[in-house]
């Protein structure tokens, strides 16, 4: 004989408790429900549902790029170029393939990577009912490696943008792209790891990690959460041979939004200036500092003048949270100020000492570097300089180094990470002031070196082989 549940107490509270205890309940069981894989005619589980909702919204890109053809010495005598009727720069056509992720079914915007619409003449978007269409490039950020394209086409399906801040450690997730240019293909993981950065000299990382098998040709593709929503662009690999090896990366979804935005709204990412120069706490710092916390970025400098000093941001603060989410390191922190619009009003909560306090700073233009034309470095190919002499307002910011004017691309310093308005301070920690001054410590450096440079607000180190 079943018995209906019995409270002790005649007081309503009670029946008051219980019923909200069984209403949430209900809710966390429906919600789990929702996030499980559904069972077919079967009975057996199947993501095909999830599947055939979310794949509409990746494309195929193709992309047509010219490149210069080998260097031929006869390719640079002009009689023979003459004679065989070839131009001053031979070039080739060549073509890549790459994925995509429609974000706005009205407006028809498209997020890729950059480096796959790089240096590109003519770039074709292939829905998955074979449909194509040219591709007009709204805008690009090399340094998060988005890029936004628009099409005009009727009866698009978008993604929804997830909220890529509440990823755990293990969330199940789906990776949809192009690899090889075989065709959309569907790979499952789960989220590897969180916050990973230093994958290339010049980003503005905070990658998550997963082991979703991606390939050449995913970029640019989709990483979804088991909602459908998405959580992420993705964008790169680590493998032998370029392979999957079960660690691929994806640009966080509320990154890339960011970057969306900017670029639909300016036709670039403006990024603008704080004025702080931060490191990694770490066990040890925070046990100095007098911090509880074991995650966030030390104020190592503030910058006259800069929002930060008007802000009242002082050396030593501890930076872990801004606009109310946390962060986890100074790259993240980074990642967050770089897509902060100029003009824009950042909240930065920060420990100092055993105090906890809210700073709000607004983001200004970065400072104006001289269009000087500079000094090229002979041990360092492509790369042009300056001095900063004592009367300029970024000699009291760095105490003297070298900015940056000009890098050729493709040169060795290209390739090496280094790029215009840079400011180079060191070159194997050891202090350079002046062009003579770096060139004597390259001279002295024969299997390779290390070179510190501030970019922005954030010092920033490259290894040169």
């Amino acid at each position: 004989m079943s018995r209906e549940p019995r409270f002790v107490s005649g007081d309503s509270t009670h029946m008051v408790r219980y019923a909200l205890t069984a209403l949430l309940l209900s809710v966390f069981a429906a919600a789990a429900l929702a996030a499980q894989p559904q069972a077919d005619a079967r009975g057996l589980p199947t993501l095909a549902p999830l599947v055939n909702e979310v794949t509409p919204g990746v494309v195929n890109v193709s992309v047509i790029t010219r490149s210069p053809l080998e260097d031929n010495p006869l390719f640079r005598d002009p009689f023979f170029r003459r004679f065989f009727n070839l131009p001053d720069r031979p070039q080739r056509r060549e073509q890549s393939v790459g994925s995509g992720v429609i974000v706005d079914a009205q407006r028809g915007y498209v997020l890729t990577n950059h480096h796959v619409i790089k240096d590109a003449e003519q770039i074709v978007v292939t829905l998955r009912d074979r449909r194509q269409f040219s591709a007009k490039l709204v805008g690009t950020d090399p340094g998060t490696d988005i890029a936004v394209l628009q099409i005009e086409a009727q009866n698009l399906s978008a993604l929804r943008f997830g909220d890529s801040d509440a990823l755990n450690v293990g969330d199940y997730v789906i990776a949809i792209g192009n690899p090889f240019g075989i065709g959309q293909t569907v790979t499952s993981g789960i989220v590897s790891a969180l916050g990973r950065s230093g994958l290339t000299p010049e980003g503005y990382e905070d990658f998550i990690q997963t082991d979703a098998s991606i390939n050449p040709g995913n970029s640019g593709g989709a990483l979804v959460n088991l909602r459908g929503e998405l959580i992420g662009i993705n964008t790169a690999i680590i493998g032998p041979a370029g392979g999957n090896v079960g660690i691929g990366f994806a640009v966080p979804s509320n990154m890339a939004r960011a970057v969306l935005s900017q670029i639909v709204r300016f036709g670039e990412v403006r990024r603008g200036r704080l004025g702080v120069e931060i490191v990694d706490l770490t066990p040890d710092l925070a046990k100095k500092l007098g911090v509880a916390a074991q995650e966030g970025a030390v104020v190592a400098g503030v910058q006259a003048g800069s929002p930060a000093e008007k802000a009242g941001l002082r050396e030593r603060d501890v930076i872990v949270a801004t606009n109310g989410r946390s962060i986890r390191s100074s790259s993240e922190l980074r990642a967050r100020l770089g897509l902060t619009p100029v003009g824009e009003e950042v909240e930065l909560r920060v420990l100092r000492g055993g105090e906890t306090r809210t700073v709000r700073a607004r983001v200004s233009a970065p400072q104006e570097i001289s269009a000087t034309e500079g000094q090229a470095v002979a041990l360092l190919p492509g790369l042009k300089v300056f001095e900063i002499e004592r009367g300029s307002p970024l000699y009291q910011r760095t105490q003297g180094g070298l900015i940056v004017t000009a890098v050729e691309r493709n040169s060795a310093a290209w390739h090496a990470g280094i790029r215009p308005a840079d400011i180079i301070y060191a070159v194997n920690r050891r202090r350079v002031r002046t062009l003579a001054e770096f060139q004597g410590a390259l001279r002295g450096a024969e299997r390779g070196y290390s070179v510190s440079l501030l970019r922005g607000d954030f010092n920033i180190t490259i290894m040169v082989r």
